[in-house]
C-alpha cells in the first residue's frame, strides 16, 4: 500500500537534513516517540493549514497527503499546548507549522485555526531499523560563561505576542545602522522562520536558531541543555558573522518553564550583557519588571506592543524610571547608547561584574 510514496511526501522544516531513510510501518505499534523522531504521517483533516518546507516556503496541506514531520512539544499561551506521546501512537495533530506533531493537550479559546488531524503511518528509519532523529546532539559545544565572544541583548517578554522579535528586529537595525556587526539568536521556541527572517529583513548580518541544531522545539529540554544551545548559537554567529552584538529573544513570557529557569541561573545571567523588556500593555510593564527585579535584572529599556498607544505609554512613564523606546527608538543613536552602557544595570548579586572583570583580564 505504501511502496513507491516516497517522492509524494511533503517535507517539513524540521527534517530538512532527513535524505536517505526506510519507511517502516511496523514500529507504530511498539515504539514510543521521542522529541526529533522523524514520521510520516498522513492527513486525516488538513483544515486548510499549511506547514513550512526545506525551502522555507509554505506547503498547502490537503486531507491525504503525506508528510515528514518530527515530533515535539509545544507551548504557545496564545495558540495551543501539545506533548510528545508517552506510549505508541498512531493518531496526532500538527503543533507547530514548522513541522512538529505530537498530542494536543488544548488550545486557546479565542485561536479559530483548527488543528489538523494525522494519523501516524511509520517512521523513518536508518542502519539497524533505528529511528531517525533530527536532533544534532553531538553537534553541541558546551556551556562557558567566559566564552560568549560578543555582546548579548537579552529580548524577554511578558508573554507571547508582546513584541519581543519586533523590538529585537528594530534594534538589530538600529546596532547595524550605528556601524556594529549584530547579529540574531531565538534560543527557545517552536520552530517556525519567521523570526528570524524578519531579523535578517531588518538589518541583522546573521540570524540563527535552536532548529538549526534539529531542535523541533526547546519546551521542556533540562537547563544543561539549553545553555549548551545557547553556547552553540552564539559560537556559530561569532564563527560566521563575527558580531559585535547578538541580539537573543527567548521565547513567550517571564512565567514560561525556559525563560524562568534561564533568567534563574547565575551563570546565564552573568553571560548577557543587556535586557530589554517588551510588554503589551501598561500592567504587565509594571509585574514584568517587579519579576526580573527579582532575579536581580534591570533592563536598559522597555518597549514591545504597550509603545504602540501613547496612552498607555502615559500610564507606564510616571511610575517606572527604566527608559522607554517606541519602534522608531529603537533605530536611533540613543537606543545604541543604551545597549552599550547596559552592563551597569545588570545586578545580579555581583556575579556580573567579576565576570565582566574576568572577561577583560582574558584579553
Amino acid at each position: 500500500m505504501y511502496s513507491n510514496i516516497k517522492s509524494n511526501i511533503k517535507k517539513a522544516l524540521t527534517c530538512q537534513r532527513i535524505q536517505n531513510f526506510d519507511l517502516n510501518t511496523r514500529l507504530v505499534a511498539t515504539h514510543i516517540p521521542q522529541a526529533g523522531d522523524v514520521g510520516i504521517f498522513k492527513v486525516l483533516q488538513a483544515c486548510g493549514n499549511i506547514i513550512i518546507g526545506p525551502d522555507k516556503q509554505s506547503v498547502s496541506l490537503f486531507d491525504g497527503d503525506l508528510v515528514m514531520l518530527a515530533f515535539g512539544s509545544r507551548y504557545a499561551t496564545n495558540q495551543v499546548e501539545g506533548y510528545v506521546p508517552e506510549s505508541p501512537v498512531r493518531h496526532c495533530h500538527l503543533l507547530g507549522r514548522g513541522g512538529v506533531a505530537g498530542m494536543l493537550a488544548s488550545k486557546n479559546a479565542l485561536f479559530k485555526t483548527a488543528t489538523s488531524q494525522l494519523e501516524l503511518v511509520g517512521y523513518a528509519t536508518g542502519r539497524n531499523d533505528s529511528v531517525l532523529n533530527t536532533i544534532r546532539w553531538k553537534a553541541l559545544d558546551s556551556f562557558n560563561r567566559f566564552n560568549i565572544r560578543a555582546k548579548v541583548i537579552l529580548s524577554v517578554g511578558s508573554s507571547m505576542d508582546s513584541g519581543k522579535t519586533t523590538s529585537a528586529a528594530w534594534l538589530c537595525g538600529g546596532l547595524r545602522a550605528a556601524g556594529k556587526r549584530v547579529g540574531y539568536i531565538k534560543l527557545t521556541g517552536t520552530t517556525f522562520p519567521k523570526d528570524a527572517t524578519l531579523n535578517l529583513d531588518r538589518g541583522a548580518h546573521f540570524a540563527a536558531d535552536f532548529s538549526h541544531f534539529g531542535f523541533p522545539s526547546t519546551y521542556l529540554l533540562d537547563l544543561p541543555t539549553l545553555l549548551d544551545l545557547y553556547q552553540s548559537l552564539i559560537n556559530l554567529a561569532c564563527d560566521q558573522a563575527h558580531v559585535d552584538y547578538i541580539v537573543m529573544e527567548i521565547a513567550d513570557g517571564l512565567l514560561q518553564r525556559e525563560t524562568a529557569m534561564l533568567l534563574n541561573d547565575p551563570g546565564f545571567r552573568s553571560s548577557v550583557h543587556g535586557v530589554l523588556f517588551s510588554a503589551c500593555d501598561s500592567l504587565s510593564v509594571i509585574s514584568g519588571l517587579q519579576i526580573l527585579e527579582e532575579y536581580g535584572v534591570r533592563p536598559f529599556a522597555v518597549s514591545g506592543l504597550f509603545t504602540a498607544s501613547e496612552l498607555l505609554i502615559k500610564e507606564v512613564k510616571s511610575r517606572i524610571d527604566v527608559p522607554i523606546l517606541r519602534l522608531a527608538d529603537l533605530l536611533t543613536e540613543r537606543a545604541t547608547s543604551l545597549c552599550a552602557e547596559a552592563e551597569d544595570l545588570l545586578a545580579t548579586e555581583g556575579v556580573w561584574s567579576d565576570v565582566q572583570q574576568e572577561r577583560r583580564m582574558r584579553a
